[in-house]
């Protein structure tokens, strides 16, 4: 049975931060964030990408939709070479591909409700023709994370952290995307409503046939979503796995030591 191609492949990719000393501000060196990795997503698949603080999982991330340049490397997503797309080919592409950050009050516009917040993306990937189709498609995606078309006219302020985070993810469901990156999704919120909006992220895979990169510092998160793992430090890849075999068998002390930091869930 042949393979089927996947739907993100990186390659050898590189992030290089630039040291710069000096009153000129001159370049005295170079620190690689991110040095040489290669990893692939499958379609439908969730891939747990886990390290420390600093170790490079976020600068990787959107290193790969192009938030920040690589600086050498191959990122193929949906089949187009992302790294040579220009401005507006990028647009066009990065709707198949959407973030999730961990702190979701600061990814909202504290001046807008929440239905504004939802209808912009809409807005700006020209997903909807008219003012009632607006409306509709943002009260529906309201709905598909667990909130209600009476909460449209609320502000960031007035809602908790969980109820922010559904917010954000109806925003980067908006455009339909294939690949949802979750940056820390749950990091910031109590256990109970983590656990929830755990679940919430797996029904939404299953109903809208999503790929998930899911970055944490903490194994026990992933091990009860991610179909693989991978454990990054100091920019480095040091091991991969299906996530219930890396479990059993941790093969560096780095990852021992990152399953003895957290209690399991």
């Amino acid at each position: 049975m042949k393979k089927s191609e996947p739907l993100l492949s990186v390659c050898d990719l590189v992030v290089r931060f630039p040291i710069y000393k000096g009153v000129f501000r001159h370049v005295a060196g170079y620190v690689d964030a991110v040095d040489q990795i290669s990893f692939e997503i499958q379609e439908g698949e969730v891939l747990g990408l886990v390290g420390e603080s600093g170790s490079g999982k976020s600068t990787t991330a959107r290193a790969v939709i192009r938030l920040i340049e690589p600086t050498s490397g191959g990122v193929q997503f949906l089949g187009e070479d992302f790294l040579k797309l220009n401005a507006s080919q990028l647009k066009k592409q990065r709707k198949n591909a959407q973030f999730v950050f961990q702190d979701p009050y600061s990814s909202l516009n504290p001046r807008k409700n929440i239905g504004e917040a939802v209808a912009e993306v809409l807005d700006h990937f020209d997903m909807v023709e008219t003012l009632d189709e607006r409306y509709e498609k943002t009260a529906s995606l309201l709905r598909d994370v667990g909130l209600s078309e009476k909460q449209m006219g609320r502000y960031p302020h007035e809602l908790s952290g969980g109820q922010q985070q559904r917010v954000a993810i109806a925003r980067a469901l908006a455009p339909e995307p294939k690949l949802i990156i979750c940056d820390e999704a749950v990091s910031a919120l109590d256990i109970s409503v983590r656990a929830q909006i755990l679940n919430l992220l797996m029904d939404l895979k299953e109903e809208h046939g999503l790929s998930y990169l899911f970055i944490t510092h903490d194994l026990s998160v992933v091990r009860h979503i991610a179909d693989r793992i991978l454990i990054m430090q100091k920019g480095h890849l040091v091991e991969e796995g299906v996530t219930e075999a890396l479990f059993a068998d941790p093969q560096t002390e780095y990852t021992k030591k990152l399953m003895e930091a957290v209690p399991m869930m």
